[in-house]
């Protein structure tokens, strides 16, 4: 069965908007080989006792299908609907469309960590060679770099915060499982989405151009407070000012849809 044409848009790029959605790519001087993939996740502090779920997940939710697919079993029907929507090369070109929701539940969990596990993230690389400008002054991120970004924040654009909520609720039973699976059985998925939005939202947001060094084969942020920052905020610094608006106002809209039936906090 596949779900409604705009399932796939909902569910896939919603979340995946939430969980950065753009490759963490290294900042590569030469085609050197590929650092050691980190691992899936880190140990995290036990969310706190009370309360235990501080977000409840949306109870409004779309048309999905029903009973839900298990989750070993849920890509041939997100695959479906992305190509429905998408169209076939437009997912090909963008999109990793092996346990993506698995994926994605991994990807938001480490987005304020210092590193992604690149492997698990649920798209394709961003494409092109990262793009440095070299002046009098130094090296830079050159202005032209943030293009290659642009496929997926036009994504984001795009993306209708309200039926992705409403959407992802539906299909939440499988976030939730996926995130379980992945070391916290106690604690609750969207709490970690919620947490993880204001992470990126607070990402700096550098005047001028931003400095790099290059000691050996991997470019490094001149700003030790940037080379120090987590994985999500050199997402967000990489793609550049103008694409970083675009993005946080989407995590903003989102957020508020995630959070309106909080209950109230004395």
């Amino acid at each position: 069965m596949k779900w409604n044409l705009t399932s796939g848009v909902a569910v896939i790029v919603g979340v995946a908007t939430v969980a950065g959605f753009f490759y963490l790519t290294r900042m590569r001087g030469g085609p050197e080989e590929t650092p050691p993939t980190p691992a899936v996740a880190a140990q995290a502090p036990a969310p706190p006792a009370e309360p235990a779920i501080r977000y409840p997940v949306p109870p409004e939710t779309e048309a999905v299908p029903q009973p839900l697919p298990p989750l070993d079993k849920s890509d041939k029907a997100v695959n479906d609907a992305l190509v429905d929507y998408f169209g076939r090369q437009s997912v090909q070109q963008l999109f990793g469309l092996d346990s993506i929701i698995r994926h994605i539940v991994v990807t938001v969990d480490n987005l304020p960590r210092e590193t992604i596990a690149t492997r698990l993230l649920p798209t394709r690389p961003v494409r092109g060679a990262f793009l440095v400008k070299k002046s009098a002054d130094g090296l830079a991120i050159a202005p032209s770099n943030s293009a290659r970004y642009l496929p997926y924040v036009e994504l984001a654009r795009r993306t209708n915060a309200a039926q992705v909520a409403r959407i992802y609720a539906g299909f939440y039973p499988l976030f939730q499982k996926a995130y379980e699976e992945l070391g916290y059985p106690k604690a609750y998925f969207n709490d970690r989405v919620v947490a993880v939005i204001d992470h990126m939202l607070a990402a700096p947001e550098p005047e001028g151009p931003v400095r790099l060094t290059q000691p050996h084969i991997l470019y490094k942020f001149a700003d030790p407070a940037l080379e120090n920052a987590s994985a999500g905020h050199k997402i967000m610094v990489r793609m550049g000012r103008d694409n970083e608006a675009v993005v946080k106002a989407k995590l903003r809209e989102l957020r508020a849809e995630l959070t309106r039936h909080a209950p109230a906090r004395q």
